[in-house]
C-alpha cells in the first residue's frame, strides 16, 4: 500500500481529542485508529507490536546490523478540536493548476488568503470538502512512518539499526506524553513527524500553558436588576479587554508570544473563557502567567473576592535546552533532508509537539515536516510529493544513523 492510500484510510477514522473528559485517551474513538494501526503493523511484519490501555501503539523494526543507536519515530493519532474531524471527505486535486479550489459549493480555498498553495502548482494535492479539517496533522506523519517501515521490511538489503515506532493519543490537547513509557520505548533519540510544510526542521518550540477563566455573576429579573445584578459576561469582556490587544496569533510571528482565546461560553450567572498562553522565552512565559494573576486580582478587588478565578496548567516547555547538548541529531536530520533534495528550513515551532515533553522525559526529539499546510483548519491540504519526500527523509535518517 502506498502512503496516499494509507493516509486516506486513516483520515476516514474520527479521532478528535477532547480536553474536558479527563481520560486517556480523551476520546474512545481514538482507539479505533490505534487498533487499526496495531493490526496494520503486525500485518506488514513489525515486531513487538503493542497497544496499551491508554491507546499508545508501539512497535519495533529489528536491527539487521550491530552497533547502531536505537532510533525512535513518533506521530500522533488524534486531530485538533479546533475544527470537526468527523466524516472527513478527502479528495485528490490532480496536477493543481494554481487557481482557487472549490472544495464544496460556496466553500473555496482561495489563493489570495492561502498563497502558500501556489508553491505546489502542478502537484497532486489532497484537500477536504471544506466542512472538516483533513487530519494531515498528524495522520500524514503516521502514514509516512508506517510506509517507511514497510519499505525497509521489504528491502532487507538496506542495513539499519533498531527502530522503535510510537503513535500517541491526545497530542492536540497537550497530553500526548502523559502515559508514554520512555523506558519501554527504549530509543536513544527520536523524531516526531509532526511538522508542517516540506523542509521544516524544528528543535525549538513554545512554552505552553492552558488557561480557564471562570467568572461568577448574580442573576435576577432584569426589571429589578438595579444594584443587584452582576453580569458575568460583562466582567469576562472586561478581562478580555485588559490583555494586550497586539499579542494574539493574528498579530505575532517568529519568536513572539501571545494570549489566544479558543473558546467562550456564558450566561449572566456564569461565564468561562478558554485560552492558551504561548512564549518561546521562559521568563516572558512566566510573566504572561503573572499578568493573568494580576488582572484576576484587580477584578476581584473591584467586584468582590471570588468573582473571577483563573486555572492555569503548564502543558510543555521549549525543547531547545534538552536538544542542544545533542545537536548532532539535528545535523543528522539536516543531512537526511539535503540528500533527499529538500531545502532545509530550521525554524522555531509556533506550537508544540509530543517531542517537546518527551525531550524533558529523557528522549531528545526534534520535529520534522509531515508536509501539510493550514493545520487545524477546514482549508487544510496535503501535497502528495511532500509526503513522499518525508518518507525519503525517514529512510535517509535510518541509513545515516
Amino acid at each position: 500500500m502506498n502512503s496516499t492510500e494509507r493516509f486516506l484510510n486513516y483520515v476516514r477514522i474520527w479521532t478528535t481529542s477532547d480536553d474536558t473528559t479527563g481520560t486517556t485517551p480523551s476520546t474512545v474513538r481514538q482507539l479505533d485508529l490505534a487498533r487499526y494501526l496495531r493490526d496494520e503493523l503486525i500485518a506488514i511484519g513489525m515486531s513487538e507490536v503493542t497497544l496499551d490501555e491508554n491507546g499508545y501503539v508501539m512497535a519495533t523494526l529489528p536491527a539487521n546490523v550491530e552497533g547502531k543507536p536505537v532510533l525512535g519515530l513518533i506521530a500522533h493519532m488524534d486531530t485538533a478540536p479546533d475544527a470537526s474531524g468527523e466524516n472527513v471527505q478527502a479528495r485528490i486535486v490532480r496536477a493543481y493548476d494554481g487557481k482557487d479550489i472549490e472544495l464544496s459549493p460556496g466553500i473555496v480555498l482561495e489563493t489570495s488568503k492561502y498563497p502558500e498553495i501556489l508553491n505546489y502548482k502542478g502537484q497532486d494535492i489532497i484537500v477536504t470538502d471544506g466542512t472538516t479539517l483533513l487530519g494531515a496533522d498528524d495522520k500524514a506523519g503516521v502514514a509516512e512512518i508506517v510506509t517507511a517501515m514497510e519499505y525497509l521490511l521489504a528491502h532487507p538489503q538496506i542495513k539499519h539499526g533498531k527502530v522503535r515506532v510510537g503513535f500517541t493519543p491526545d497530542e492536540e490537547i497537550g497530553e500526548g506524553p502523559d502515559h508514554f513509557d520512555v523506558a519501554k520505548f527504549g530509543a536513544d533519540f527520536g523524531y516526531t513527524m509532526d511538522g508542517g510544510a516540506i523542509g521544516e526542521l524544528e528543535y525549538e518550540n513554545f512554552n505552553a500553558a492552558s488557561l480557564k477563566v471562570h467568572v461568577h455573576g448574580v442573576n435576577v429579573h432584569p426589571g429589578y436588576g438595579f444594584e443587584k445584578m452582576v453580569n458575568s459576561m460583562l466582567i469576562a469582556r472586561e478581562f478580555m479587554g485588559m490583555l494586550p490587544p497586539d499579542e494574539t496569533p493574528a498579530t505575532t510571528r517568529g519568536y513572539e508570544g501571545f494570549f489566544h482565546i479558543v473558546g467562550m461560553s456564558g450566561t449572566v450567572e456564569q461565564t468561562t473563557l478558554s485560552y492558551i498562553i504561548r512564549d518561546h522565552n521562559r521568563d516572558q512565559f512566566e510573566a504572561r502567567k503573572a499578568l493573568v494573576e494580576q488582572l484576576v486580582k484587580e477584578l476581584n478587588d473591584e467586584y468582590g473576592e471570588g468573582t473571577i478565578e483563573a486555572v492555569m496548567k503548564d502543558q510543555y516547555y521549549n525543547m531547545r535546552e534538552m536538544v542542544e547538548p545533542k545537536m548532532w541529531i539535528v545535523d543528522l536530520a539536516k543531512q537526511a533532508m539535503e540528500e533527499a533534495g529538500v531545502k532545509v528550513k530550521v525554524q522555531p515551532i509556533r506550537g508544540g509537539t509530543d517531542g517537546a515533553r518527551l525531550s524533558f522525559m529523557g528522549l531528545p526529539c526534534p520535529n520534522i515536516f509531515a508536509g501539510g499546510e493550514n493545520f487545524h483548519s477546514r482549508f487544510e491540504y496535503l501535497p502528495i510529493p511532500s509526503m513522499e519526500k518525508a518518507i525519503e527523509v525517514i529512510l535517509n535518517i535510518i541509513k545515516l544513523c
